[in-house]
């Protein structure tokens, strides 16, 4: 069992049996997520075609996940220093393999978005947990960053393996199929974790405060669902109501923290400049990208009309090249500085964003295939180093609730970057202009497009098809030019905030 009384000696970390193996353990759980994050961008066309969703409950079934995720994070992050990082993961493994099988046999679009939501709660139990326990096993500074770049090595691994698996699965079963890959992974997790992973948690952590659960929780939900729909039909009453309630829950929650002995967040690790330069940079960064990646597997398939598996494989580069830059991320960070390391990924991947605004039905795959390999090697360079920040810059018994900040920045720029961008995308396609005879369907998503043109003459479905499609890449490539400017600005805040910032290194290596 992990000490949280005393912090284990560096020498005494180095000779710690099994820990290399414990964290295979770890990112099987981060497999987990990644996976099921990838497979539904793929499966969006048959889902749209099966249970024929309007474009706004598309949006849900895309988001809401990251919007429960988002409001949880922080609670279960604390929940887990209390009770114990290893007990909250396996549970949150098993409920998330269960409520994946709700996910594959859902029959209505309501019935997904609720399925979703419940994954979300689930999937906040993981992540902080992995990172927390990553902390808590590896104490040699140079130990953690490889670790860590192994935990992020492995998240671009599962973006790489949910689309190539998926896409088989799609060609092969019915859509439901891909979130049933979630359950061996599960199934190794725990019976695995049980005998591996060694338990740690806070020493007198004082009670988990339900009310800052729920400040938190309605907080978040509030205002993402506020600026949902603010982007995508305008201010209205109903917009104004949840973006003042959870403003005024979020304010309400950083109050309590500063009054709580022992509160769910200490709201002091914010004072640590390192600490949220990573966070911002974090949350900026998967804003700018998260828009484009949603709908990026339905211009390969429904404009381009790649197959599934082909598909997955065109997106591969990005994954490729996460994984080979997270792997040199920290030692990079070391030899340089965490803020040109920092600073440059994210240049680079705005850079990448911006070739891609001329992005056309009939761009060819090399420039696509480029600019996604740069956008994985800057996303690993960046979220390596700022995530070894995070861990670096707060004490070990808070490990539960920097990790959980972590991961809340980055699903909250998830769902904000779906809803803003990926209102942008659907903003442009709904004013296409159809022959006459196209029904209202295909204004509301492509996939609503395609399905109508199969119950259409050829003589309308083809001069309908075509406009459809041109008016979705052009949406595309307007939120790709959003996205590069929301990252180019991301790498100037980030080279100021991460100023003078050093990841740790071990004594024995000055």
């Amino acid at each position: 069992m992990t000490s949280t009384l005393q912090p284990a000696k560096t020498t005494e970390a180095v000779e710690r049996p099994g820990r290399w193996l414990a964290l295979g353990v770890l990112v099987l759980a981060v497999l987990l997520v990644a996976v099921d994050a990838t497979v539904l961008g793929l499966a969006t066309p048959y889902i749209s075609e099966d249970l024929k969703p309007s474009g706004t409950q598309l949006l849900w079934i895309g988001d809401v996940y990251s919007f429960v995720i988002a409001g949880l994070l922080v609670s279960m992050g604390s929940l887990g220093d209390r009770i114990g990082r290893k007990r909250i993961l396996l549970i949150g493994a098993t409920a998330f393999g269960a409520i994946s099988v709700v996910n594959a046999y859902a029959t209505t679009p309501e019935m997904m978005i609720f399925a979703r939501a419940l994954l979300g709660v689930a999937g906040a139990t993981l992540m902080p947990a992995t990172l927390a326990l990553i902390r808590n096993l590896f104490h040699d500074p140079r130990e953690r960053s490889l670790a860590v770049g192994i935990w992020g090595a492995t998240a671009s691994a599962g973006t790489a393996v949910g689309p190539i698996a998926g896409g088989f699965l799609l060609e092969h079963f019915w859509w439901g199929s891909v979130f049933l890959i979630n359950l061996p992974v599960m199934a190794v997790l725990v019976l695995v974790g049980i005998k591996l992973l060694p338990e740690s948690r806070t020493a007198n952590p004082g009670p988990w405060d339900l009310v800052s659960v729920v400040l938190s929780l309605v907080g978040m939900i509030g205002v993402v669902y506020a600026i949902k729909e603010a982007a995508s039909h305008g201010f209205g009453w109903s917009t104004l109501a949840a973006g003042l309630l959870g403003a005024g829950a979020l304010y309400g929650f950083v109050r309590r923290q500063l009054r709580l002995p022992t509160p769910l967040l200490d709201m002091r690790l914010f004072r640590h400049r390192g600490f949220s330069g990573a966070v911002l940079a974090d949350l900026l960064t998967i804003l700018g990208l998260s828009g484009l990646v949603f709908f990026l597997s339905q211009y390969l398939q429904l404009v381009q009309g790649r197959r599934p598996l082909e598909a997955g494989l065109a997106e591969l580069p990005a994954a490729v090249g996460a994984v080979a830059a997270g792997l040199v991320a920290g030692r990079a960070a070391r030899r340089f500085s965490v803020r040109a390391v920092v600073s440059g990924g994210l240049a680079a991947i705005g850079l990448a964003l911006a070739v891609l605004t001329v992005l056309d039905r009939s761009t060819g795959y090399p420039m696509l295939g480029i600019a996604l390999l740069v956008v994985g090697v800057g996303a690993g360079l960046s979220f390596t180093v700022t995530a070894d920040v995070i861990l670096s810059s707060v004490p070990k018994e808070h490990a539960g609730s920097a990790s959980a900040v972590s991961e809340t920045a980055y699903e909250l720029g998830a769902a904000l970057g779906i809803a803003a961008l990926g209102s942008i995308v659907t903003g442009v396609y709904r004013d296409f202009t159809g022959p006459a005879g196209t029904p209202a369907a295909a204004h509301e998503s492509l996939g609503g497009a395609v399905e109508a043109a199969a119950h259409m003459p050829a003589h309308t479905a083809v001069p309908m098809l075509d406009a459809a499609r041109t008016s979705f890449v052009d949406g595309l490539a307007l939120a790709a030019g959003a996205g590069a400017a929301v990252l180019l600005a991301a790498a100037v805040a980030a080279w100021f905030l991460l100023r003078g910032q050093r990841l740790e290194t071990s004594p024995d290596h000055p």
